[in-house]
């Protein structure tokens, strides 16, 4: 079944949205890459659990929605962001294999649950079911999903880009680089994945609904993540909780804080809300132009400055 377009993009403007391919150096990165701090560490990486299945599975949608898009900018904006989540995926991906092969944590009991729900629940034969996984219907469920995790990704790269306090703190480099590279990119797309819900048939009433969903998965996969990941690290003492190891990282600055999240939250659900008014798209391609893991990528060589230090931004 044809989707009609039925609601043209939100944005005038055009940037044009191209992968860029990076190498990383995680030889070096410690189980606690933010020194000293388990609960930052570890919140954060909820993130390198989630996005190697999550972002293989946009990849999935959007490759059923190409076709049915019909405005060329649009299209070419969600070729772009097509390629650079599929880079996303598989450098987190890289991650995960460097937590087993330097320090022996096996994610894959966690990461295989989250498979199955992105596979079995929300792939194109949702739960298991012979029929429906194909409709106009269920794709637009697909989109309005991936155009809510997208406002939140958004929203944490403009955060991590301007993170100071993870700088000071003295985060892994490596570690850093991949947070704030993955986190300018999503800020560049930002709007791609909720212009293209709306573009096939998206309306308020759903967004709401779909970012209500949203939000409680998120919670419960964080605060799953938190525990799992705390429990391999020998040095995490006790297991960590998802909300006081938040409510202390943001206190010290290397966790986006709950009130902000919070707000950044409520936003999507105000009738006129545009993801243009989320971030910096300058500010996401000053840090991309200076990307040491893109700058290896582009020209060889090794890690610049001997992996001691991670560009900063003046700031905004």
């Amino acid at each position: 079944m044809e989707l009609a377009p039925i609601n043209p993009p939100v944005h005038d403007t055009h940037h044009r949205i191209l992968p860029r391919h990076v190498r990383f150096d995680f030889s070096a990165t410690p189980i606690q890459w933010v020194p000293g701090d388990p609960g930052s560490t570890h919140v954060m990486n909820t993130l390198n659990l989630m996005f190697p299945a999550g972002e293989m599975w946009f990849c999935r949608v959007y490759n059923r929605a190409m076709p049915h898009i019909s405005d060329p900018k649009l299209r070419d904006d969600a070729e772009g962001f097509l390629r650079q989540e599929a880079l996303h995926s598989r450098s987190h991906g890289s991650v995960l294999d460097h937590y087993w092969r330097r320090h022996g944590i096996d994610t894959k009991p966690f990461t295989r649950h989250l498979d199955a729900v992105f596979s079995r629940i929300l792939g194109d034969r949702p739960y298991g079911l012979p029929w429906g996984g194909h409709s106009r219907f269920w794709l637009r469920q697909q989109l309005g999903i991936i155009a809510a995790l997208e406002h939140f990704f958004g929203y944490l790269g403009g955060w991590v880009l301007d993170a100071r306090a993870l700088d000071e703190a003295g985060t892994d480099p490596a570690m850093l680089d991949l947070l704030r590279w993955h986190g300018a990119e999503e800020v560049e797309h930002r709007a791609v994945a909720f212009d293209i819900y709306r573009h096939l048939g998206g309306s308020y009433l759903g967004r709401c609904w779909h970012m209500g969903v949203v939000i409680v998965s998120l919670l419960g996969v964080m605060a799953w993540g938190v525990r799992y990941m705390s429990r391999q690290d020998p040095d995490a003492g006790r297991p960590r909780r998802l909300f006081s190891s938040w409510w202390a990282g943001a206190r010290a600055g290397r966790l986006p804080s709950i009130w902000g999240s919070l707000k950044s939250a409520v936003r999507y659900f105000v009738p006129g809300y545009s993801p243009e008014a989320e971030a910096s798209t300058e500010r996401a391609l000053a840090y991309l132009a200076i990307s040491p893991a893109a700058s290896v990528a582009a020209h060889g060589g090794n890690w610049p400055g001997g992996r001691t230090t991670t560009p900063v931004l003046p700031a905004a």
